[in-house]
């Protein structure tokens, strides 16, 4: 089955709304493994929304964190334990696309980062950047931090 992860060089630069046109296209399935910030729209709801996905294809967030701040400090703060070896993308029979929060080196917990959890699911991964000054700086820093990390993603990052 086909399976993406969208991430960013940071937060804010469009991941959701590029998740919901990509879901929308594919016919797919949307899932966010960790949603900090309940207290607005979060981003299932947005692509829900922009991308007018039926909502059994709208997956539930494994953890839904209150705070809205990196996830590991938002789980600190919320008293709650992010297991990443628990985060497994779910099985889905439509195309899948899976949003990070932030990105690639956003903290997941104190001892990891979203690019461990991303390396060891092996799915290939979209890499979203703002169209403004300073964008070249911030995506070949993401774009080489990944790989310096993890060589599994190095097959799996793409400049485009």
């Amino acid at each position: 089955m086909m399976r993406f992860v969208v991430t960013g060089t940071d937060t804010g630069i469009g991941k959701t709304i590029f998740s919901a046109a990509l879901a929308a296209a594919l016919g797919g399935s949307y899932w966010k493994p960790v949603q900090s910030g309940l207290e607005e729209e979060t981003d299932s709801q947005i692509v829900h929304r922009l991308g007018r996905l039926p909502p059994n294809r709208i997956l539930s967030e494994a953890y839904r964190l209150r705070t809205p701040v990196s996830p590991h400090l938002a789980a600190r703060l919320d008293h709650v334990a992010i297991e990443p070896e628990q985060l497994t993308p779910p099985v889905t029979e439509t195309p899948l696309v899976i949003e990070g929060a932030g990105g690639l080196l956003v903290p997941l917990t104190e001892t990891e980062v979203f690019a461990d959890v991303f390396a060891r699911w092996q799915i290939p991964v979209i890499l979203c950047a703002r169209t403004g000054l300073g964008t070249i700086n911030h995506t070949l820093l993401s774009l080489s931090a990944a790989p310096a990390r993890h060589s599994s993603l190095r097959r799996r990052l793409h400049w485009r």
